[in-house]
């Protein structure tokens, strides 16, 4: 029987704040959808810091994350890496190129040991084509990326660092499966990471999660961080300083 996947379950945000305008439940596929998927994929296991595949490969297969997690990124021509996403348990990735039928962007790997469902090609596009509510959630599900994209470039061109910050927090904080040891929600993302996908230096990213630290928002970990109150970081997300 298929392993499950977590699907939509969306939640609400406190009234004050303003995350992200795509919350990262919206982004799961919904369970009937997800089966479908699952019937047919088979499973691939990689091991820490393998490569799912790189920017300028074939687009040979959708892919869905069932354990572990993965970590999106490129590479500029000088080596600086930018790291666009992780990705978490429940999400499913890969369909723009195999709908458009070009190579692969971005580059993935996996940051833990991580296991993969894997539906090839010729299954998606028949699925797609046979099933209307397979159609209509990959549509969908390409309109909220294209929604978080644009959401991403404003927050870069308009808004401090710190709203920046505290929102990429609140997104990623939508996928966290783990919970922390002082009671919240641990997210497994560095801060290396955090300044690679804000585009700013490691000691600004770590100067913000220091105050935050004190005032208790937060908790920084060993390569994560363990987020102890939400409503405060919503509120952080939606009142510069």
């Amino acid at each position: 029987m298929p392993r499950t996947l977590p699907s939509s379950n969306a939640t609400s945000a406190a009234p004050d704040a303003q995350p992200s305008p795509v919350h990262n439940s919206d982004m799961r596929l919904a369970g009937d959808v997800q089966q479908r998927l699952l019937a047919v994929a088979h499973r691939r296991m990689l091991a820490r810091g393998e490569s799912l595949f790189h920017k300028g490969s074939s687009p040979d297969a959708l892919f869905g994350v069932v354990s572990g997690s993965l970590r999106v990124s490129v590479v500029a021509p000088g080596g600086r890496e930018a790291v666009i996403a992780m990705l978490e348990p429940g999400h499913w990735f890969g369909e723009v190129s195999l709908l458009v039928g070009r190579e692969r962007v971005y580059d993935t790997c996996a940051v833990d040991t991580t296991e993969m469902a894997v539906v090839a090609a010729a299954d998606f596009h028949r699925l797609v084509a046979e099933h209307p509510d397979v159609h209509m959630a990959f549509t969908r599900l390409v309109c909220l990326r294209l929604r978080q994209a644009l959401a991403w470039i404003d927050d870069v061109i308009l808004m401090p660092l710190q709203v920046r910050l505290a929102h990429r927090l609140l997104t990623l904080d939508a996928r966290a499966q783990s919970p922390g040891e002082g009671g919240g929600t641990l997210l497994g993302v560095s801060q290396e990471d955090l300044s690679f996908m804000l585009g700013v230096s490691r000691q600004s990213v770590n100067r913000q999660l220091k105050l935050w630290e004190e005032d208790g928002t937060l908790r920084v970990r060993y390569r994560g961080i363990e987020l102890l109150d939400r409503a405060q970081l919503e509120r952080h997300a939606a009142t510069p300083r």
